[in-house]
This record gives structure tokens, C-alpha cells and sequence, in this order.
């Protein structure tokens, strides 16, 4: 057996070897090449030792509008598949799904199954681009900086990838250098990708070098299958899939550069991390520029600041301080929901922001979400501040016995939550530690669930339409890291998709229909995740509703149902109840409101529509005599609940104008000697259109009628 490259033994403490870490720069880093030699010996290892004996067994592959193909186990790939169908289908296709999950286009089919593709414009076509052009970017960092790689996924605008170079920091002027050594890789058009299964004494003895790679191999059980991918001559621990060849990538840009820990932990060594994000075709790439540039000038917390919206302070990191006109926004939010909750049966309900850490214990957060919690101790007891409202619901649901006559029973909850966001992910309202969310949790019976979560996204589409927000729904599965029976699992996943179908009127994977995203569920639960496409066609994630069989056994929970013929007789219904365990519907439509401000903030460009605007209406009097006028009819305007601020400034009228369509007030209101004689306003807009005069309570029955379009 070869001895890796400096082959002391790996110390048992990950942030002493990497202190020890020292490789000099040669041409190529040492370890490269024996990453090389374990991959070549591990492949001559798997040759078959004898001539097969010439049977071939064929397979049903079924495509999604129905049509079979028949393929040879172990031989057909999804690739051949694709080529039998069109030369475009196999041109665009970047990775397959065979039975709901990602699979690499060359990879053999080993059985019957159903079998799509996927292409760079859905986000499963993205996700492998990103992931391929990640292990590029690999690459290339190995060979400029001879470091040791950690991992390397694809995100939700590209890819990134972290490395280990001990005091030494990527810097901006960097990128340039990197990114010509990616195109330089990406020359090879050739260069496929190529898979093999390793076990776990081959994939430490492979990746011995790099203690990163061997604290994640350690966490793997003997059971788990470990891959590695090899391109060229770069070799990387990975699940795959990746694109049937580097030329398939056609555009790079690397973007920035930034730092993370090891495992998110503070305790552990910090890193440096590249980003980056590719295309199959130059011209995306040209648009996606223009696309950062306008998202650039839409930037929430640029537009928070220009607006007077928000603000943070470093004596309390990650948490927002709204000013009055973002408090306007937040509460027309808050306003606007309320109003739906009332209308669709919710009630809505205060609990406590701190719990005894025992409640954690018995939700399961303990074990599973600790990290992510704020915990202080008060009397020689454990205490954590709420990261989320399911365990205080729990607690009011199994205050006092509950009747199936009570079900459904809708809790909304705007309570303050907290969760120890790292403070190097914190961003603006987007990555946040303190915040308010749009909560509810459903307790149904069975029989109910179906018809609630069809409800929730009936509920979604509405709410949606009105912000003009395109949305995708995917269903989240069981991850390897869940609570409870298998059997629960599957049983929750069949009633979302259920759900799903009725509600979109497609199978999974049809189009203008829904998607499998598999082992993605909530540790108690599988859900249905909501993707958000804003103006600029970014996709975010802010709705979700979730499936939990597992809270309602953890706290015991029941509801009575009667057998008694007669249901008003109290006593045979005492004498006949029946115990029964509630579901529990975990679902949010804004998810957090300060993401959602921040989403809203860069979809309309600042641009508030008047129903929702903090900045509704100004009065611009002409000169100072007509400031006592302004100030009369903002206050009539004012007790009639909407917005108005006035310009007492002695800048000239135009100045004030522009100034008032800069600061994006939906109305601007100009008075003076003739409006004040007429108790009138002359109207124009911030787009300067000129609407000419109108009577105060003219325009407050416009208004109004505006406002009642979303009430």
C-alpha cells in the first residue's frame, strides 16, 4: 500500500493537524498525485476476474409522458436514453431522475424505473452545473493555494467552495487568477466525471492527507455508500451527480470570497471560501451581470437605509431595529394576515419566550437544534430562548382535555424568536437572529389532513397573487437525521402528495405541476416547501407547511372522539369516547417577516404599492404660508389611516417634488393659495403623472378603495 503524501499519522484533533499542516509548493501539490494512485489501484481492484457469461437482462424504463423504453441492466444509460429520443434531449439534458432521485446521465440503470431529465432550466439542472463547476473551482484552488479542501455544494445562486490555508486569506485580488485557471480546466470540453463507490478503509486511505475529508468519512457508518468523483486529475469525496462532461459548463464567474468555520462551529478552524456561479451558455452569463447589476440597485438593506426602513447596530448583531417607516411596512404585513387569519378560522395566541430547557428535551430540539439556540442559566436551571413556536402550541393544545369537535384547531402566534445564527452568516433581514414569523401550527384529525393542507395553499395562492410572486412547490422527504417510524414517514409523505396533486392537477414532475425534493424534511416531518420567484425571476424560500406525526406522540397529545349513537347524550359519549392522537400542520406563508420585508424590498425596487406603502402620500405647500394648510390636511388624511407626511421645508417646489418621487411617496400632494381656498389638493404621483385637483374627500374615497382591495 502507498503511504499518502506526509504521512504522519492523523492526530485525533482536528485543529491541531491542521496547525501542523505544511505542503511545499511544487507544481503540483504531492497528494495529488496519490489521490491518483488509490483511484487506479482501487478501479483495477473492481475489474470483473472473469469474461461475463453473456446474459443480458433487459429493464422497463418508463418515461414521464408514459412511453417505455427497454434498456439492458447494467449497460443502458440515461445518455443512450436521451440520444434514442432527440438530439436536443441529449444536447440539454445535464442530469437524470430515476425514481425521484438525481442520477448521473452515464451511470448504467441497474433496474426497472421511471426515468426524466433535467436541463439548466430547472433547479435540479442548475444545482448539478453548480456542483460540477464547484469541483472545477476545486481544482483549480488546490493548485494555486496547495491546501486542503472542505466541501464544496451548490447554493441557491452557484457554488462555492471552502479550503484550509491556515493565516493565509483569499483575497478579492485573487479571483481574477482563479477564474482564468477554472477556464483554463474547462478547455477540456472532454472531461467527464466519473463515479466510484469506495469503502470506508479506501476512502481514508484516499483521502488520509486531508483530516477535513476524515472527520466526514468518520461520521459515516460501514453501511453508508461513499462515492468519490474523479475529473481529470482532480478527485473529490462526493455524492454526485454531476454533467455529463466539463462542456456542458460554457460560462464562469467567480465572485467573491468570504470566510466560514469548519461544521458552521466558531470553535472550529475558520476557512476560506470562493464563490462562483456557471452557465451552459455565454449569454446567460451577460444576463445574469445585468441581472446583479439591477439587484444591485434593488438591494434591500441599500433601500433600507435610502428609506429610513431599518437598521442594525453591533450591540445587538443580527437583530433589526425598524424605524417608523419600516414599522409602517411591518405592520401592514401584520394587518394584512390578521385579517386573512380571522376570515379562514385561525386564532391567534400569545405564549412565553423562554422555556425551561426540559421543554426542548421532550420536543426534541435538545438533541437536534441545541447549536442553534440562545441558553442561559437562572437558579441553577436550564433555560433557552424559543428558535420556534411548535412546543409552546403543544403545551396549549394539551392544557385540558381536547373533543374532535374542537378539530380543526388553527394557532397563530407572532411571538418573538430567536436562533445563534453564526455572525458570519448574518445578512441584513435576510439571515437574521431575532425575528417574527407569519406561525401557525393545525391540530387535525387524519381524515383532516388533506383538506388543510389543501386550505394552506389555497390560502398561499392568494396571498401570493397579490404580491405578484410566481411560486413552485416541491415535497421535502424523510432526511437520514429524523424522529420516529419509518412507517409514520411514509404514510405523512403519501398525504402531502396527495395533497399536492389535487391542489395542482399534475403528477410529480409534469409540467406547471410539483417536484420531489428528497431527504429534505424537517427532522419530524416531511413538507412542502414553497419556492418564491421574485421581479428579477430569483427563486427564494419563504412558505413551508409541515406534516409531524412525531411532536403530538413526544407531548402525549389526544383528542376524544365518541362512538355513542347519540351525540348529545354526555354520558354514553363519556362512557364511549375514544382516545385518539392529533397530526399536527406546522405552516407559514411570509415565513419571517423581516425576510419577507427584504424579498418585498427587492422585488419592487422600493417601489411600494400604495396599499402597503410606509411612505402613502406627502403635502408639498408651495411656500411657508401655506404650511399651516399642509399640516391640516395631512392631519385629515392621517385619522382616515393612511400615511402622510408633509415638506415644511423652504426649498423651492420642484426641489420638493423630486425629492418626494426619489423617496418613492406614492402621492404627492402640492397646496397652496388656490387649493387652500378650494379644500382641495393638486395630485400627482411619484412616476410624475399629473392627476390635477381633487377634493380632500374625493381622494379619500379613492383611497379607500384601494385599500379595500386587500382587506
Amino acid at each position: 500500500m502507498n503511504s499518502p503524501p506526509d504521512s504522519r499519522a492523523v492526530p485525533d484533533d482536528l485543529s491541531q493537524q491542521v496547525k501542523d499542516l505544511h505542503v511545499e509548493p511544487p507544481s503540483e501539490p504531492e497528494y495529488v498525485r496519490f489521490r491518483q494512485q488509490c483511484w487506479e489501484r482501487f478501479r483495477a481492484a473492481r475489474q470483473p476476474s472473469a469474461a461475463p457469461d453473456g446474459s443480458e437482462t433487459p429493464i422497463r424504463i418508463e418515461l414521464p409522458d408514459g412511453t417505455v423504453h427497454t434498456g439492458l441492466r447494467g449497460r443502458t444509460t440515461p445518455m443512450e436514453v436521451a440520444r434514442a429520443l432527440n438530439d436536443a434531449t441529449a444536447r440539454e439534458a445535464l442530469v437524470a431522475v430515476v425514481d425521484g432521485g438525481l442520477y448521473d446521465m452515464n451511470r448504467p440503470l441497474t433496474a426497472d424505473c421511471r426515468l426524466a431529465f433535467k436541463s439548466f432550466d430547472t433547479p435540479e439542472g442548475q444545482s448539478v452545473l453548480w456542483h460540477s463547476t464547484a469541483h472545477v473551482l476545486g481544482e483549480a484552488m488546490e493548485y494555486k493555494y496547495h491546501g486542503q479542501l472542505c466541501i464544496g455544494p451548490p447554493v441557491e445562486d452557484g457554488f462555492y467552495y471552502d479550503i484550509y490555508l491556515g493565516d493565509r486569506a483569499v483575497v478579492e485580488g485573487d479571483l481574477a487568477d482563479l477564474e482564468r485557471r477554472v477556464q483554463s480546466i474547462l478547455k477540456d470540453k472532454n472531461r467527464t466525471f466519473e463515479r466510484m463507490e469506495l469503502t470506508k478503509a479506501e476512502a481514508r486511505e484516499m483521502f488520509a492527507y486531508n483530516g477535513f475529508k476524515c472527520e466526514i468519512i468518520d461520521k459515516l457508518s460501514e453501511h453508508d455508500t461513499i462515492t468519490a468523483y474523479r475529473d481529470g486529475p482532480f478527485i473529490d469525496l462526493c455524492r454526485g451527480p454531476h454533467v455529463p462532461a466539463c462542456g456542458h459548463i460554457k460560462a464562469v464567474k467567480i465572485t467573491k470570497t468570504g470566510q466560514a468555520y469548519w461544521l458552521g462551529r466558531a470553535d472550529q478552524p475558520s476557512l476560506q471560501r470562493v464563490y462562483g456561479i456557471s452557465f451552459p451558455d455565454k449569454q446567460q452569463l451577460k444576463e445574469w451581470q445585468k441581472r446583479m447589476e439591477e439587484a444591485a440597485r434593488r438591494d434591500h438593506r441599500k433601500i433600507g437605509r435610502e428609506q429610513e426602513l431599518f437598521f442594525f447596530h453591533p450591540f445587538s448583531p443580527g437583530s433589526c431595529f425598524f424605524l417608523p417607516h419600516g414599522t409602517r411596512l411591518y405592520n401592514r404585513l401584520l394587518d394584512f394576515i390578521r385579517r386573512e387569519y380571522w376570515s379562514r378560522g385561525y386564532d391567534e395566541v400569545l405564549t412565553p419566550t423562554v422555556f425551561d430547557f426540559a421543554l426542548w428535551e421532550v420536543s426534541g430540539h435538545a438533541a437536534n437544534y441545541r447549536e442553534n439556540m440562545f441558553s442561559f442559566e437562572s437558579e441553577r436551571r436550564e433555560f433557552g430562548m424559543k428558535p420556534m413556536n411548535c412546543p409552546s402550541h403543544c403545551l396549549m393544545f394539551a392544557h385540558r382535555k381536547r373533543s374532535h369537535r374542537e378539530l380543526p384547531l388553527r394557532l397563530a402566534d407572532f411571538g418573538v424568536l430567536h436562533r445563534n445564527e453564526l455572525s458570519g452568516t448574518l445578512s441584513g433581514l435576510t439571515r437574521v437572529r431575532k425575528f417574527e414569523q407569519d406561525d401557525a401550527h393545525i391540530f387535525c384529525t387524519p381524515e383532516q389532513v388533506e383538506s388543510e393542507v389543501l386550505h394552506y395553499l389555497e390560502f398561499l395562492k392568494h396571498v401570493y397573487d397579490v404580491f405578484g410572486f410566481r411560486f413552485e412547490l416541491e415535497l421535502s422527504t424523510r432526511p437520514d437525521k429524523f424522529m420516529g417510524d419509518v412507517a409514520l414517514w411514509e404514510r405523512a409523505e403519501a398525504m402531502l402528495e396527495m395533497a399536492l396533486v389535487t391542489f395542482t392537477g399534475k403528477r410529480r414532475d409534469e409540467p406547471g405541476g410539483w417536484r420531489l425534493n428528497p431527504g429534505d424534511g424537517a427532522f419530524y416531518g416531511p413538507k412542502i416547501d414553497v419556492q418564491v420567484y421574485d421581479a428579477l425571476h430569483r427563486r427564494h424560500q419563504c412558505a413551508t407547511v409541515q406534516l409531524d406525526f412525531q411532536l403530538p406522540i413526544r407531548f402525549d397529545l389526544r383528542y376524544v372522539a365518541s362512538s355513542a349513537r347519540d351525540a348529545g347524550a354526555d354520558e354514553d359519549e363519556e362512557r364511549n369516547a375514544v382516545v385518539h392522537r392529533p397530526v399536527m400542520i406546522h405552516r407559514a406563508i411570509f415565513g419571517s417577516f423581516e425576510r419577507f420585508i427584504a424579498i418585498l424590498t427587492e422585488h419592487y425596487g422600493g417601489k411600494w404599492p400604495f396599499w402597503l406603502s410606509p411612505r402613502q402620500a406627502i403635502v408639498v405647500p408651495v411656500s411657508d404660508r401655506f404650511v399651516a394648510y399642509g399640516r391640516q390636511v395631512q392631519q385629515q388624511l392621517h385619522d382616515a389611516g393612511f400615511y402622510v407626511d408633509v415638506d415644511a421645508t423652504d426649498r423651492k417646489l420642484p426641489k420638493k417634488i423630486r425629492e418626494a418621487q426619489l423617496a418613492q411617496y406614492n402621492y404627492i400632494l402640492v397646496v397652496g393659495e388656490k387649493e387652500q381656498a378650494d379644500a382641495t389638493v393638486s395630485v400627482r404621483t411619484r412616476d410624475n403623472q399629473v392627476h390635477g385637483e381633487r377634493a380632500v374627500e374625493v381622494l379619500l374615497g379613492e383611497w379607500e378603495e384601494k385599500l379595500r382591495q386587500h382587506s
